[in-house]
This record gives structure tokens, sequence and C-alpha cells, in this order.
């Protein structure tokens, strides 16, 4: 990203949201877009790819809290038209200032003054201004975030999983290693004479840079320019990686893998790889945070004696719950250490709900025991409190 792109751009228009917009809104808006115009879902369509280009490029600024401040601040200094001194400024009887002051960096390149913006603002637009009127672009630039999802199985999300993953990013093209040549030999642009900027006269004795328009700010010109990559240098890459899904991670979660993103130029450190998790159902177990849960239905005479009853796990063999007599539907218990694994390595525990099963059939033996029973307790009535409560008794 250029330091003009930087200060002209606006990509909160990119991502369609609102200056004000919350750090979640930006990264919905970011997700929406992402997955509707990555090249994967787009194949051979280059408007699509630079539209996916722009999202990205507009997510690694208003994604990041810091570069945001910085964004919004250089924004608000120099508008989208750029710095321009006030009537006076620098002239003769005006006031004469120094903008590496303003910037946090004196004539030695030294620590910010107090009514400075820090060293963090000037390291962003890092080459916007220069006192000797020459631009420079020899800073390493980080790769781009990428954002990827993965769908697991609800077992592989609790034990965790190693799956491969393929990724699309802008990467180093291939065929001319980079250089934008067909032959690997490009010439140093005239223009900018290798810099990938220029300088224009900005008043007050200063001046501003721009991106050579001549090569685009790479400081090089293919004299035979690479068929792949139409010049540029850069192409679309796809690669697959296996990632490591820890256990315990839970639907909805977005995990961050530092340096897994796109390749970085110049020597950069690649960027970020964020990998959205999703977690199928299961037939059986549920979660609730680092529990799991299960419904076990036991027979009417097992709640009213009581008795053992095994209970499943998820991948291991089943335990053995002691049911006191009298237990009603509707119980939770609990089996201590059956459940996802935590971060600190510890697992959760497992929620065993009890049902009382009704049988939709009996033999004539059983419904005559049924019948005795029912004699038998012909006296009680379970809802007799129930009534009582209900006319405030």
């Amino acid at each position: 990203m250029s330091t003009k792109d930087f200060v002209e751009k606006d990509y909160y228009k990119v991502l369609g949201v609102p200056k004000d917009a919350t750090e979640a809104e930006i990264k919905k808006a970011y997700r929406k877009l992402a997955r509707e115009f990555h090249p994967d879902a787009n194949k051979g369509d280059a408007k699509a790819e630079e539209r996916f280009k722009e999202v990205s490029e507009a997510h690694d600024v208003l994604g990041d809290p810091k570069r945001r401040k910085e964004y919004d601040e250089a924004r608000a200094l120099f508008g989208a038209g750029g710095f321009r001194p006030g009537p006076g400024a620098g002239g003769p009887g005006g006031f004469n200032f120094d903008l590496n002051d303003l910037f946090g960096g004196g004539p030695q390149g030294g620590g910010g003054t107090a009514g400075g913006f820090g060293g963090g603002f000037g390291d962003v637009l890092g080459g916007l201004f220069n006192r000797g009127g020459t631009g420079t672009r020899t800073q390493p630039r980080r790769g781009q975030d990428i954002e990827s999802e993965v769908t697991l199985s609800f077992t592989e999300a609790v034990h965790g999983a190693t799956v491969p993953l393929r990724m699309s990013s802008s990467a180093a093209c291939k065929a001319c290693s980079g250089t934008g040549d067909k032959h690997g030999t490009p010439r140093v642009c005239p223009t900018c004479v290798g810099t990938g900027q220029v300088s224009r006269g900005g008043g007050g004795g200063f001046s501003l840079t721009d991106p050579c328009v001549d090569c685009k700010g790479r400081g090089l010109i293919a004299q035979d320019p690479c068929e792949v990559c139409k010049g540029s240098g850069r192409a679309t890459s796809s690669r697959t990686m296996q990632v490591r899904i820890p256990a315990g991670v839970a639907d909805g979660q977005r995990i961050r893998l530092r340096g897994k993103g796109a390749p970085g130029e110049r020597g950069g450190p690649g960027g970020d790889l964020y990998v959205v998790v999703h977690v199928e159902p299961h037939p059986v177990f549920g979660r609730r945070g680092d529990n799991l849960t299960v419904t076990v239905p036991v027979t009417f005479p097992e709640a009213a004696l009581g008795g053992e009853i095994k209970v499943p796990t998820l991948g291991g063999p089943p335990v053995t719950l002691r049911l006191p007599a009298g237990t009603p539907g509707g119980r939770t218990m609990r089996a201590r250490g059956k459940g996802a694994v935590r971060k600190d390595g510890t697992r959760g525990d497992l929620l065993v709900t009890i049902e009382v099963a009704v049988p939709k059939g009996l033999s004539d033996k059983a419904r005559d025991l049924l019948e005795s029973y029912r004699d038998a307790t012909a006296g009680e009535d379970p809802r007799a409190a129930l009534f009582k409560a209900a006319k405030g008794d």
C-alpha cells in the first residue's frame, strides 16, 4: 500500500461501512465481501479478483485498531486531496515549522514531541514528506491477511484435528520470479530511478511523494512483460497447507495463525491466516461451553427404585452413574472430566439429563402388575399441590 493510497483511499466506502463502525461491523462486512469476491468463487474474473484485493487492503487497515486510528488521523489532517499549507506558511513573514517535529521525528530522526502524533503515525506515512525532495521505497511490505473457513465434525472439534486448507492469495509470480519480465531481466525505471516514487512540490519548501505511474511503484520496468502476470510481478497463488485446529474449538470461533497468510514483499513478513471454524452437530451429544451434554432414557423402575446406569462418552468407554431412588425426569447429573478440552489442557464435564422412558406397548403381565401398582397408590395425587397453588391457598 503506497502512502498516497493510505491518505486518499476511502476504505470505509470500500467495505460499505460508516466511519463510526464498530470492529464487529467491519469484520462482518469484510467477511461478506471476501466470500463474494474470493478468487475461488470467481475463477477467471479479473474484476472480482481486483475487488477482492481492495476489500482485503481495506480490512488490513480498518481491522487493526492502531492502523485504523493512524488512518483516521491522516485523513483528518490531510483530507482526500493531500496536505495544503495555509496562507503564508513557509513564506516571508509566515510561520515556519518542521513536519518532522509534527510526526515525532526531529532533524536527527529522534523521538516525538509532546504535541506531535508520535512515531507510529510517522511510520505509517513513512516517506509521504521528505525535506530533500527525493522519495524512497526501501521498506519491506507485510503480506496481506487471509481469511478462510473450515468445517469440522463434532468429534474433531472436541478432540482437535489437522485438516488440509486450500488458499488463494497474491504472491510473487512464479513464471518470472516476481520480476515482471519474461526473461527475468527488468530494467530500472528511469522516471523514479528505481525508488518507486516521484516527488512533487507541496509548497513551503516541502515536497510530497507519489507512486511512480510509469512502473506502478515497483521501481522496475519489464523489457519483455511476463505473459502470466502482465509485467506486475504478482499473481494469484493457490496452495494447500495442513492446519492444526486445537482441541475444544467452538462453532464460529476464529483462529489466528501468524505468518501463514499471503507472502510479504521486499523481504517483508507474511500476513496472518484467520480460520473461521464451523462445527457439525452430533446425533447424541451437545455442547455447553467446555461441558458436553447428553440425554439418557431410564425405565420407571430405575427412576423409582434407583440403581446404576451406563452412560456413553464421546470417543471413550462408557461411564457408570449411580441413580438415586426417586430420581425425577429432567434431573441433570455430572460425569466429571468427560467433556471438551480446555485451553489449559484440563477437560470439562459430561452433563447427563435423565429422561423417564414411557413404554409404547405392555405385555399382559406388565399391564397386570402396573394396574396393581396403580390400585396400591390410588390415594396419592401428584397434582394436588399444583391445584392448591393455582387457587392461591
